[in-house]
């Protein structure tokens, strides 16, 4: 009996240890995709701002919308992730 014991205190470590890892690898991805997000939303607020001659305040406010808008996707993405990851490790 003791070894069933250790063999399932065992196995629930090992959960604990997926867990951990899956978080890992879910907050370098949502670090990953924040950070293309946000240097697309910036260069596109850059670049819409430049095209249509709104000058630096126009340029500034699209950057802070589209960065606003980028900031939004990665939550999103993040907590979808998460829910993902957690309903995979069973």
């Amino acid at each position: 009996m003791a070894g069933s014991q250790e063999a399932g205190s065992n196995m629930a470590g090992s959960k604990v240890a997926r867990h951990g890892g899956n978080l890992f690898t879910v907050l370098s991805a949502t670090a990953l995709i924040a950070t293309e997000a946000l240097a697309t939303a910036v260069a596109a607020g850059w670049a819409l701002a430049g095209l249509l001659n709104l000058g630096d305040a126009g340029e500034y406010a699209l950057m802070a919308l589209f960065g606003l808008a980028a900031a939004y996707v990665s939550v999103v993405y993040f907590r979808r992730a998460v829910r993902v990851e957690a309903s995979l490790t069973v």
